[in-house]
């Protein structure tokens, strides 16, 4: 590969950094081309993409992403895969937490691909110990429902009570109206 073609590479996963709102890197050192396929297939019929990189292309195109991404060093160290999702940052997280039921991996075994470092918006996390934490990470399309529905909560609030109280106020004056009449 000449440096033209390697600096193609390099701003090709540097563009895929800027587009996609969260990646993972992962570790698929020895698991069999079969299981790599599988879960490739996987990825992509939940709309992700894995790939595999050398580890100096990985952290050329991180450079671009400005802002500071050492804490991503510790994560390329040995075979490192690139899992890109566009939708949210815990969709990677909760595709590998299935993917590894469906392999049913025993207590002692060391999952494969392993986590080794996530950026979601601007965040990293690093180590497979941050699977669960990523997991349970809100898109921003959850986070801006639920504060639509906070920010209705109170409105709908307002509008039942003022319309249960219109229904009992105007119970109260009919049967008043009717009072009246009878003694009148």
């Amino acid at each position: 590969m000449n440096r033209e073609e390697k600096q193609a590479l390099v701003d090709e996963l540097s563009e895929k950094f800027q587009s996609h709102n969260a990646f993972y890197i992962a570790d698929a050192s020895g698991m069999s081309v079969a299981k790599i396929n599988d879960f490739r297939r996987l990825c992509f019929n939940r709309g992700m993409e894995f790939k595999v990189y050398k580890n100096s292309f990985i952290r050329k195109a991180l450079d671009t992403l400005g802002g500071d991404t050492t804490e991503m060093d510790d994560a390329l160290k040995g075979q490192s895969g690139v899992l890109f999702s566009k939708e949210s940052g815990s969709a990677p997280a909760k595709l590998l937490k299935d993917f590894y039921k469906a392999q049913a991996y025993g207590r002692n075994v060391t999952p494969k691909p392993a986590l080794k470092g996530a950026y979601v918006d601007a965040s990293i996390y690093t180590g497979a110990d941050q699977l669960e934490t990523l997991s349970t990470i809100k898109g921003k399309q959850e986070l801006i429902g639920e504060i639509v529905g906070l920010l209705q909560s109170p409105a709908k609030n307002v509008i039942s009570a003022l319309s249960s109280g219109g229904n009992k106020l105007a119970g109260i004056l009919k049967t008043l109206s009717e009072k009246e009449e009878a003694a009148g």
